[in-house]
């Protein structure tokens, strides 16, 4: 099955290591989910995860933004028209997950717009029920 990661799942996997989030993660590590991302995803990863307060190893972040690039879908996709986002940096993962007709996984559906697009947005915790 093919997937894009909200930034807050993988902050959340690296953040709890036993949790939902990181099982998500670790089933794209072990190649049982794929990881479609374009740049800017994989920008806004790095840029969350480098945070101070996180105080994650840069070892960690680049094995993991590496195994994402390495073994994931890069993509190109289709800007979409305006939409109302709370925060701007969410519409890359829609946009992403909208062109290749993939779920998006998030820890927060709320900052993501209902509309008439086929998408699947679904926390983690329902897809883990769902597709576990």
């Amino acid at each position: 099955m093919i997937v894009v990661l909200d930034a807050n799942v993988v902050a959340s996997a690296l953040w709890t290591s036993n949790g939902k989030a990181a099982h998500i993660v670790n089933q794209v590590i072990a190649g049982n989910l794929k990881l479609c991302y374009d740049y800017r995803i994989l920008t806004e990863y790095h840029d969350i995860l480098a945070r101070p307060n996180f105080k994650f190893s840069p070892w960690q972040i680049n094995f993991l933004l590496e195994t994402f690039e390495k073994d994931g879908i890069a993509v190109i996709p289709t800007p979409l028209p305006q939409m109302p986002f709370s925060n701007e940096s969410d519409k890359v993962f829609f946009e992403v997950a909208k062109f290749c007709n993939v779920p998006l996984i998030t820890g927060n559906i709320e900052h993501f717009p209902q509309d008439d697009c086929v998408i699947n947005i679904v926390n983690y915790y329902e897809f883990l029920i769902n597709c576990g």
